[in-house]
């Protein structure tokens, strides 16, 4: 007598419901995050910023970032990116800028980037502190909000160690840009914005995949065990 399909041992829909939507595959890290166009986008007005400001005045500084974030901006938008995810950095910029037009001081450029640095380390380091974790909302709030992912201590763990990750790239930015404001070293300023930007952020997100990997793994359902308790309830 012959068995279903998949009753003992994975089946070929490796572990999927039968019938259930395929999971799309996750795209790497750094293109998650706007790819190589999204680091360029962030770094180039900053490094034209520094060059143009040891050549030109303040003001002509501000003028030749906002303007390479625009052209940059216009340029994704002509190959077909979307505006939400073009913008951010243009906004980014502007902001910036306009902080220097009010105070008239050159490392006032990098005032909202500390400040949000500084404001993001509290809601990460303190989401921790009071046990609920920001990456595991966060992952809850994209599940349904309906798991009781606290429950679990190793997914809870999980998601411990991947918000302490954001929250220590973000404190270390803030203290680092925060002593070097205060001394005036606005071309260093600039560096450690480079630095510090893309590379620590992918560092932290490959931590956070992998806190939103072992959740989905342990509580949402679809693994071959689960699907033979339900055919045989």
């Amino acid at each position: 007598m012959s068995r279903p399909a998949g009753e003992y041992g994975p089946s070929p829909t490796n572990g999927r419901i039968p019938g259930s939507t395929p999971l799309p595959p996750r795209p790497p890290v750094l293109e998650s995050m706007g790819g190589t166009a999204g680091f360029v986008h962030s770094t180039v007005p900053v490094a034209v910023f520094v060059i143009a400001l040891a050549l030109l005045s303040t003001k002509a500084a501000v003028i030749a970032a906002v303007g390479t974030g625009a052209v940059l901006t216009l340029a994704r938008l002509v190959r077909g990116e979307r505006l939400l995810a073009t913008s951010g950095s243009l906004t980014g910029v502007l902001v910036a800028a306009g902080i220097v037009a009010l105070t008239g001081s050159a490392k006032d450029f990098f005032l909202l980037g500390i400040w949000v640095a500084f404001a993001g380390f509290l809601a990460t380091f303190g989401s921790v502190l009071f046990r609920r974790p920001l990456t595991g909302v966060a992952w809850n709030l994209l599940h349904g909000g309906a798991h009781a992912w606290r429950e679990d201590r190793q997914v809870l763990r999980a998601h411990d160690i991947a918000t302490l990750a954001a929250a220590s790239v973000l404190g270390a930015r803030f203290m680092v840009k925060q002593w070097l404001y205060v001394h005036d070293a606005t071309g260093w300023l600039a560096f450690a914005k480079i630095a510090m930007g893309t590379p620590l952020t992918v560092v932290a997100a490959l931590v956070v995949a992998w806190a939103f990997r072992t959740t989905s793994k342990r509580l949402v359902p679809g693994r071959p065990a689960e699907t033979i308790a339900r055919q045989k309830a």
